[in-house]
């Protein structure tokens, strides 16, 4: 199976056509995905090849966490040029369930073929949880999250009856299962026919558990084993994640801001001064929205009109911010004469 040959076994096995340096032995290595090669030119169109140049350029990459079409929307309508697809918001917007293990993988590539598919050059990166299975199961996550358009994924090491990463009681599973599940991701990726750029992201949760030290080492091995960037959840403070920062340097690590959660509520200019590559507001779109609704709810059942929360907007104007213009335009310029008035 392709993918194999890239976890040496000597050290002149992953050495490049170049003469890049060779990786040390039994480390991956793909030299045709070392960031050096995505440094410079145009951005290209391809969402993971884009979100390869992001992490290879200068500048911290913002994602802002999105639930369902009307916030992507939102967010591309906003400026922002990446976009998180959290897990605990795709369980609550599909399903209205909370982030304890209860959506599928079905559901999340669901979600995320909508998502992808309103600016396919947005790089979109899409939790994974801990893969849906074992690692035959988590080569499939990654392939059905390639083909849905996803930029790149995260994957993590709680057991598989995981949780949110900023409630309690969390439990991690041991460093060897996390690193199959690392492996199992990177080897599926190299087998995709064509070259895939799709980003592998290794997410541990063990900081709550074990320590901020055996944390840091899963990090450390889940990057030999091929993660693309490395994500600390929970990281509690300013120096534990500029001392995170430094000891993975030079690989990427994102960090999470949930308003409330466990790692301070640091801003995207914050987190890149200590050193991050990317961060994600996970709930900024659906504690936003639970917000409105109630808010819009309320008012309904107290007025019996939705005149003040519509704030003026009426449904050609909602539907202008869902895309109209684009679709009327295709419409148009295919010979269609459907919504010439609308």
């Amino acid at each position: 199976m392709p993918g194999f040959e890239l976890f040496s076994k000597t050290e002149t096995a992953t050495a490049s056509a170049e003469g890049s340096q060779p990786a040390r032995e039994g480390v991956y290595y793909n030299a045709r995905l070392d960031p050096k090669n995505f440094m410079d030119g145009p951005l290209s169109t391809n969402p993971a090849t884009r979100l390869r140049q992001m992490l290879a350029r200068p500048g911290i990459v913002v994602a802002p966490g999105i639930c369902d079409g009307i916030s992507a929307r939102c967010a591309v309508e906003a400026g922002f040029d990446c976009l998180y697809q959290s897990g605990a918001a795709t369980t609550a917007s599909r399903m209205g369930q909370p982030d304890l293990a209860i959506a599928t993988l079905n559901d999340f590539v669901g979600a995320a073929q909508m998502v992808c598919s309103l600016n396919p050059t947005v790089p979109v990166i899409a939790d994974a949880d801990t893969g849906f299975g074992g690692p035959a199961m988590v080569g499939r996550t990654v392939t059905q999250y390639a083909k849905s358009g996803v930029a790149g994924m995260h994957i993590e090491d709680q057991v598989q009856t995981k949780r949110c990463g900023h409630l309690m009681g969390k439990q991690v599973v041991s460093r060897e299962e996390f690193l199959t599940r690392i492996r199992a991701a990177v080897i599926a990726r190299d087998a995709i026919p064509g070259g895939s750029d799709f980003v592998i992201i290794g997410r541990t949760d063990s900081a709550q558990v074990l320590g901020m030290e055996e944390a840091i080492t899963r990090l450390k091995l889940a990057a030999d084993a091929g993660a693309d960037v490395c994500f600390i959840e929970g990281v509690k403070s300013k120096d534990l994640l500029e001392s995170t920062v430094a000891a993975l340097a030079p690989k990427p690590v994102l960090v999470n801001v949930i308003s409330g959660g466990l790692t301070p509520p640091f801003t995207y200019k914050e987190a890149e001064a200590m050193g991050a590559k990317i961060i994600i507001f996970s709930l900024v779109s659906c504690v936003a929205m639970v917000h409105a609704v109630r808010a819009a709810m309320q008012s309904l059942k107290k007025t019996g009109t939705d005149f003040v929360s519509a704030q003026g907007m009426d449904p050609k104007s909602f539907f202008e911010v869902m895309g109209l213009k684009e679709v009327i335009d295709l419409d148009a310029r295919a010979g269609g004469t459907a919504f010439e008035v609308v």
